[in-house]
């Protein structure tokens, strides 16, 4: 079994705003050579953000790759260095324009785990506070609020393909309902 890559040399084929993409040649365990391309991204965070009465919080956003509006969970980009708690709490306030008074670390994920090195955080937000959103300049989204069953049934029906509110919904369910929560 492979168990590294090792560099070799690397060439920078475009740096832009949100990725920086790479080619690089690497040398295999087997001594074998081979070339990966890798899109350096610095990662996000995403929040579930529940209401007293179990009502989780979406964002409803047109998405440019796929031409569409697509449902999620507040969400952004961390800058290189950003603690992700300060980002997900910042775009809490952003996007939806609530505060939480706890913020539960759900994990992370890899969306794209063999040629982007972007890792997205989780978290539920729970003792919520509503104020303004102030969105970014250019961001236009829609707010709504569904129960959080409902939001982990589209979950399960496919019908909310954005990995990471998938991800995020299904573990705050799981935390809230889980077997855990029967005894």
């Amino acid at each position: 079994m492979y168990q590294n890559e090792k560099k070799i040399s690397g060439e920078e084929l475009y740096n832009g705003v949100v990725i920086h993409l790479t080619k690089d040649q690497v040398e295999l365990d087997n001594g074998m050579k081979a070339t990966r391309e890798v899109i350096h991204h610095p990662g996000g965070v995403c929040v579930a953000a529940l209401d007293e009465e179990e009502n989780v919080y979406l964002v409803k956003q047109f998405r440019y790759p796929f031409g569409r509006v697509l449902t999620e969970l507040p969400a952004g980009k961390l800058e290189y260095g950003e603690d992700p708690l300060e980002c997900g709490t910042r775009e809490l306030k952003e996007e939806v324009g609530a505060t939480a008074q706890k913020m539960t670390y759900l994990g992370c994920l890899y969306p794209t785990v063999a040629y982007d090195t972007e890792i997205i955080h989780m978290y539920m937000a729970e003792g919520l506070d509503f104020g303004e959103q102030s969105l970014d300049e250019g961001e236009f989204l829609d707010v709504e609020k569904m129960p959080l069953e409902e939001a982990f049934e589209l979950v399960m029906k496919n019908e909310m393909p954005d990995a990471k509110s998938q991800m995020a919904i299904m573990k705050a369910y799981y935390l809230r309902h889980g077997r855990n929560n029967e005894e």
